[in-house]
């Protein structure tokens, strides 16, 4: 082989193992990034599980009071007629 050659095939080498390293990097980005998003939605998920959990006596107690008012209105309605 000539000099020539050597060179061009050390230089191929040397691309491709380059392209492999940013290869490995990105696909381990690539599952960073996934993970994130995933952990992200679980997160998400859960505050809106925690907030209903705490919001959810406050609503019932909400509803209740639109019933008693309900049901008072509707006895003064009755009154009337």
């Amino acid at each position: 082989m000539e000099i020539e050659d050597r060179r061009k095939i050390q230089r191929t080498l040397d691309l491709v193992e380059e392209n492999n390293k940013m290869l490995k990097k990105m696909v381990r980005s690539m599952r960073w990034t996934r993970l994130m998003h995933i952990i992200y939605a679980l997160v998400i998920i859960g505050a809106s599980i925690g907030i209903f959990y705490y919001v959810q006596p406050i609503f019932n107690q909400l509803l209740e009071t639109y019933g008693a008012f309900k049901d008072s209105v509707n006895r003064l309605g009755n009154v009337f007629n």
